[in-house]
Parts: structure tokens; sequence; C-alpha cells
């Protein structure tokens, strides 16, 4: 009889290389998120990545960090959380987030007001921001865990 494999990557890896594989789809040139919302029964229930409203081109709008407001990608961006929660299949109560970069403090209130219970990330490359640490008050607060996923099989390109 033989042995199965010892080489097999874990449940965190797999879905965390979901929201990694997710991020490859942004177009973004300075910062790629990509998130991976999973039921408790291990079941991908959403993905998403950053990137613009569907009819907003992105060959129109700007992907400029600075400058006029209105001249940056930031009041028109959305970010992958939203749009894994907004493309998921299922009720998300209980589920989990894998995201490749913590939620900004917008995003997080979205994750607690449809029930997503532990957010799992690779990078926190904000977290002397006040919106990192809005979010994770808020978190705490509303009894959500978080954890950092370290792994060698997986990284980003910006951290």
């Amino acid at each position: 009889m033989m042995n199965k494999s010892k080489d097999y990557i874990s449940w965190d890896e797999y879905f965390m290389g979901v929201a990694l594989l997710s991020s490859m789809r942004s177009k973004d040139p300075n910062t790629k998120v990509g998130a991976c919302i999973v039921n408790p029964n291990k079941r991908i229930v959403g993905i998403g990545y950053n990137g613009f409203p569907h009819g907003c081109s992105d060959d129109v709008f700007p992907w400029n960090r600075d400058g006029d407001f209105l001249d940056t990608k930031y009041p028109y961006v959305v970010h992958a959380e939203p749009n894994a929660i907004l493309n998921s299949t299922s009720n998300l109560t209980g589920a989990t987030l894998y995201v490749t970069l913590f939620p900004c403090n917008e995003c997080a209130k979205l994750i607690i007001q449809c029930g997503i219970k532990e957010i799992v990330y690779i990078s926190k490359k904000y977290e002397d921001t006040d919106s990192f640490k809005a979010s994770l008050k808020m978190f705490e607060a509303a009894g959500l865990t978080t954890r950092q996923m370290k792994s060698p099989k997986l990284t980003l390109k910006y951290d």
C-alpha cells in the first residue's frame, strides 16, 4: 500500500492562494489585493479583487495615488473585500475572510455587518494608520478574530 503525499498545502495556504490569485486580476499598479470568503464547511462562497466598479473603464479612471482627490484612484476603487462580499453565493454568517492586505476601516464595517467571524491576512503594511487601528478596534468589539498568516509558499509583491 502506498502512503499519501506529505507535501500538500494546508487549508489556509489553499484559500490564501485563491486570494493571491484573485489579486493578480487587479490592474492597480501599486497595490493588488485579493479576497476569498470561505464558509464554515470550507467551501469558497465569494472572491474579489480591488478595481473600478462595473462600467467604469480602467483606461479612463485614474490610478494615481497623489494629486487632487478626484484625479486619484481613491474615490473610485472598490476594495477586494466588498467585491468578494458582493460576489458571494450564500449567507456569510460564520465565514472566514482570507485577504492579502489587512482591511481598511470602511471594509471592516461591511465585513462585520455580513457576519464574517474571522479575518486571515498576509500583510499589515498600513498598521501605523488610523484606518488600521479603527478596523482592529471594530473587529475586537464585534468579536471577530484576526490572524496574520506567514507561509514560505505564499508571497506578496508589495511586502
